[in-house]
């Protein structure tokens, strides 16, 4: 069975988590961390499935981790990046991967995306906040696809 979109971005926000906490943390180890209970993504011969698009995003947000929480920074009112809470800090950097580096990923998209993760993981205050902060980086990066 094959994973959908929005839960390789469920389990990108796993696999991300540790590295706001440790440097020893490693992308295979993160991934193979956030797929553990996932059953389904055992090939028959045994060998664990992953899907590419997680190692994208995955990858994509720790090779530009400082460029995204630069564009975070820039738009934050009256907020500190290290007041974000690390779950809402790793979905808008996941968000703004996708908007700037995914050409098959509209913002629209990443953006209800980031909202539906926060709904899950946060509240409502968060919800607030990662739209008002993605909203502001869709306009001031030009990036409405």
């Amino acid at each position: 069975m094959e994973l959908s979109r929005h839960e390789i971005r469920e389990k990108a926000l796993q696999a991300l988590y540790p590295f706001d906490f440790t440097t020893e943390a490693t992308k295979e180890n993160a991934i193979a961390y956030a797929l553990e209970y996932n059953n389904e993504l055992v090939s028959e011969d045994g060998a664990e499935f992953i899907p590419g698009y997680l190692d994208v995003i995955v990858s994509g947000v720790c090779e530009h981790k400082e460029e995204l929480d630069e564009l975070i920074k820039g738009n934050l009112k009256n907020w500190t990046i290290s007041r974000i809470a690390k779950p809402d800090l790793i979905i808008l950097r996941m968000a703004i991967y996708e908007m700037k580096y995914s050409s098959e990923v509209p913002a629209k998209v990443a953006l209800n995306e980031a909202l539906e993760l926060t709904k899950k993981y946060s509240d409502d205050e968060s919800r607030k906040f990662v739209n008002g902060v993605l909203s502001n980086i869709i306009k001031s990066e030009n990036l409405e696809k």
